[in-house]
């Protein structure tokens, strides 16, 4: 894996210039733990936004780290807010981010932009699934119990940003804020062995795998026809679970398409078959050595031959299958009271035997001058609207 700067070239600039898509898909392939929302697809993906690659260099032309960038207009302006999701793709660990940051907040400023936000991709604070199920009570959150592991790059990434005046999405809080989740739960996956993935599920998540597999479920890879389907059963689930994403089918529709178009199987539709019905349904990205379980839905009956569970171990060893270093089930409620509603969807997946991990977040900055920091706070009451 190339660095963003390395021993000896400490005291060299990095200049900013655009990729094409081809330079850009180069680079990523150099590097391991991209996130599917920093590959070229992901812009056609939102369609509302415009977008460009970035890439630096040192002097003698070596391609040190890369951006997608994406553009969204404010209203009636011709302003732009700035957005790299889980982005830059760059080495972290470098004390002198000035060296590329700078470079990025001028070209964004030429660019139109009035504020940006970035996602740096380095982990802050890691939780067990035992120490977390053992944390649970009235009133807790996540962030109230110590730690299993903090990441002593994330907290030095955190105070470089804050010494230069960035803002962490949301404060210290939930992170609900965050366009993509702060708190995600990952299921690590390099040098283990199917068996050990079984034995690392509890008790209740063995006996409903085998719970499916007697009653029938059959667990099968979906196409594009079957959207639809797994479209009206997100509906249900956001029913029944109090939350809305606000996306119809066509997004889900545009999403499969573009991902699979630039790499085919990079998103697979799982779904879960009983007595010829589709139970559920789960989506799957696959970039690198990474892969997100993205989106699940259900149907409200035949719950208890628990398709969901049937879906989420055939996706993770086809995760395993395919080389996958870590199964990421996405985002999870901070919440540790059981009396919390949304505190359901991070107990089912505790059951996984994975880990809790606290992202760095997203990090905003306005650009220099009052009228950008008087669109900032707009956009910023805009959003809240929306």
């Amino acid at each position: 894996m190339s660095a963003l700067l390395v021993t000896g070239d400490r005291d060299q600039d990095l200049q900013l210039r655009g990729l094409s898509v081809a330079e850009y898909r180069s680079f990523l392939a150099t590097w391991s733990g991209v996130s599917f929302l920093q590959h070229p697809s992901w812009a056609q993906v939102k369609d509302q936004w415009s977008s460009e690659r970035v890439g630096w260099y040192l002097d003698n032309g070596e391609l040190k780290g890369a951006a997608l960038v994406l553009y969204r207009q404010f209203p009636g302006t011709r302003k732009y807010f700035a957005y790299l999701p889980e982005g830059p793709v760059a080495d972290w660990a470098d004390p002198e981010i000035d060296r590329w940051l700078g470079p990025l907040l001028r070209h964004l400023r030429r660019a139109g932009a009035f504020a940006v936000r970035i996602g740096p991709s380095p982990a802050y604070r890691r939780w067990n699934a035992p120490l977390l199920k053992s944390a649970t009570g009235p009133g807790r959150k996540i962030a109230d119990v110590l730690a299993s592991e903090v990441d002593p790059l994330g907290t030095a990434v955190a105070e470089r940003l804050r010494a230069r005046g960035w803002k962490r999405c949301g404060g210290d809080d939930d992170g609900d804020a965050d366009a993509q989740p702060r708190f995600v739960f990952q299921v690590q996956l390099a040098g283990r062995q199917p068996d050990q993935l079984w034995s690392g599920l509890n008790q209740e998540w063995r006996r409903n795998v085998r719970t499916a597999k007697k009653a029938g479920v059959e667990v099968l890879v979906g196409g594009a026809a079957d959207l639809p389907e797994f479209y009206r059963l997100l509906r249900i689930t956001e029913e029944r679970d109090g939350f809305r994403l606000g996306r119809d089918l066509a997004y889900y529709q545009r999403q499969y398409a573009v991902l699979n178009a630039e790499q085919p199987g990079r998103m697979r539709l799982y779904l879960a078959v009983h007595q010829g019905e589709i139970l559920a349904a789960h989506t799957m990205i696959t970039a690198g050595r990474r892969v997100w379980y993205q989106t699940g839905a259900s149907a409200d009956h035949r719950r208890e031959v628990r398709p969901s569970n049937a879906l989420q171990w055939q996706m993770l060893l086809d995760a395993h299958a395919l080389g996958a270093e870590v199964y990421d089930m996405r985002g999870i409620p901070s919440t540790l009271d059981p009396d919390d509603r949304p505190f359901g969807l991070l107990r089912w997946k505790l059951g996984t035997g994975g880990q809790v991990v606290e992202t760095l977040g997203e990090w905003e900055t306005p650009m220099n001058g009052t009228a950008n920091h008087a669109l900032y706070r707009a956009f910023q009451a805009y959003l809240a609207r929306r």
